[in-house]
């Protein structure tokens, strides 16, 4: 686990307890890690979702913090669910919980917005931190995801450039650099002091010169041509 500030994200408001969903389409799984996470004395586990639907559902009937998200999940998957979250509910925080560790599996979720990504060989008390780093704006990596980023970016730092084209503009450019990080659209406007429509219309246009598929291709392409 990673805690980037190195202290309790608890700290500046001991007394406020966090809203969360457990969000798995196994009740095996949903219903133990709901009832194990409401014995934290700041957690109150306000609704367990078996799809990304039910999630949304329950983050418009909010009040919501953290979504605790699988990521296979029927319907609406989890990596839809976190951009649409992303999106339509920017003050709630999505940490993935999942089994997959793949590249695209953890690209696709950071891209989409997730703000920490676990697997589900995390223990009840690394669960409890990211929640509680997440709903406080911080980012918790599992010790394995991190592992796997950095043997990605030093792959890329030792093959060859995917130059972008020619034709690509330095807005585009800029925006891919922001997908790259991780940003939603909505953050990409504020960033560049435009509107979420013109980011839009930046990302058409750049997925289309570029044959880009999506925003986890996104990601790796920004990474590759080094912004």
């Amino acid at each position: 686990m990673n805690d980037t500030t190195g202290h309790d994200p608890r700290s500046a408001d001991a007394t406020r307890r966090l809203r969360v969903v457990v969000a798995d389409d196994q009740a095996a799984i949903r219903e133990p890690l709901a009832a194990v996470l409401a014995l934290a004395e700041d957690i109150d586990v306000v609704a367990a979702a078996a799809d990304g639907d039910e999630v949304l559902a329950a983050a418009a009937a909010g009040p919501v913090d953290v979504v605790l998200m699988d990521l296979r999940m029927p319907r609406t998957d989890g990596i839809e669910a976190t951009r649409r979250l992303t999106e339509e509910h920017p003050g709630v925080a999505v940490v993935v919980l999942t089994t997959f560790a793949d590249d695209d599996s953890i690209l696709a979720a950071l891209s989409a917005g997730a703000r920490g990504y676990l697997t589900k060989n995390a223990g009840r008390q690394d669960i409890v931190r990211a929640i509680r780093a997440a709903a406080a704006g911080q980012s918790v990596l599992d010790r394995e995801v991190q592992d796997r980023l950095l043997a990605t970016v030093r792959t890329r730092a030792t093959t060859p450039k995917d130059n972008l084209p020619d034709d690509i503009t330095p807005r585009e450019r800029e925006v891919l650099a922001l997908i790259g990080q991780g940003l939603p659209n909505r953050a990409i406007a504020e960033k560049l002091f435009i509107s979420e429509a013109t980011v839009k219309t930046h990302i058409n246009n750049l997925f289309a010169k570029a044959g880009i598929r999506d925003r986890a291709d996104a990601v790796r392409r920004a990474i590759a041509a080094g912004l």
